[in-house]
């Protein structure tokens, strides 16, 4: 069985996409539940073919309450059919055994993904119970170093996103030449300047690059990212997919296809 990250590397190569496609299901947007859980699996079958991984965000679920959980675990089951990895937005993050805790909820599970996204800075061995969890199950943590928010620079300037992304290269220090490792890097799409840097920095390492589309990142700025094989990382967009034109699903395929067909003209840039 592949791990994650040869999942979505192998998914990257046979349809040649690099995007990410978020599902962030805003309440407000349907007359209920139900209509909700119906347009989101239509956007998500819809566009699958596009996407090299998919990216729900806990938070939209856990709005909804209880329900929400039950959307989420259909939301999953319904990815894997397709053959989509899942990776969690849930930025998790806390001490001891209340991570542990955390690593077994998102990390295991049918209502889980195989890739989570954690926070580490309530310091670095916060993030050992996460890693080994995902490595016990062939998933994967993606380690935030330089968000897409502007208000990022508070905590994540003056090195410390270089410091963190040293830590995620000495993790996957024992990976494979070649091969990307359990531990992957959050490093925002609208850092197009920095993406070459963390790419140097982190060899081995996913990069997931959030912001694209909505955000204000743009696929053209990207290619310093990837490797020269065109692997090593997926762009993510949400809302400029599954609100590209209010609920329009038809409209939700012509934005990832054009989010696809943006990543890869960046990589051909000379």
């Amino acid at each position: 069985m592949l791990t994650f990250a040869q999942a979505v590397t192998e998914r990257t190569l046979r349809l040649n996409t690099r995007l990410c496609v978020g599902l962030d299901p805003r309440r407000d947007a349907y007359r209920d539940a139900a209509h909700l859980k119906s347009h989101t699996l239509e956007v998500l079958e819809a566009c699958a073919p596009y996407a090299a991984c998919v990216k729900p965000q806990l938070a939209f679920y856990e709005a909804l309450g209880l329900e929400g959980f039950g959307i989420l675990e259909e939301i999953c089951a319904a990815a894997r059919t397709l053959g989509l990895p899942v990776l969690l937005d849930a930025k998790r993050g806390d001490i001891g055994s209340t991570a542990q805790a955390y690593a077994r909820a998102w990390l295991t599970g049918q209502h889980a993904g195989a890739a989570l996204t954690v926070n580490p800075f309530l310091g670095f061995e916060t993030l050992t119970p996460f890693v080994d969890t995902a490595r016990e199950n062939g998933g994967a943590v993606f380690v935030l170093v330089k968000t897409s928010n502007p208000g990022q620079a508070d905590l994540q300037g003056s090195g410390v996103s270089e410091r963190v992304a040293v830590e995620i290269n000495r993790l996957n220090a024992a990976t494979p030449e070649g091969e990307y490792g359990a531990v992957g890097a959050v490093v925002g799409a609208t850092h197009a300047g920095d993406l070459a840097t963390f790419r140097a920095l982190m060899p081995r390492a996913l990069l997931l690059l959030p912001g694209l589309g909505a955000q204000g990142g743009a696929a053209s700025d990207l290619k310093g990212a990837f490797h020269a094989d065109g692997t090593g990382a997926i762009a993510s967009a949400s809302r400029g997919v599954q609100y590209a034109d209010g609920l329009s699903v038809a409209s939700s395929v012509e934005a990832a296809r054009g989010f696809r067909d943006g990543l890869n003209n960046a990589l051909n840039q000379a």
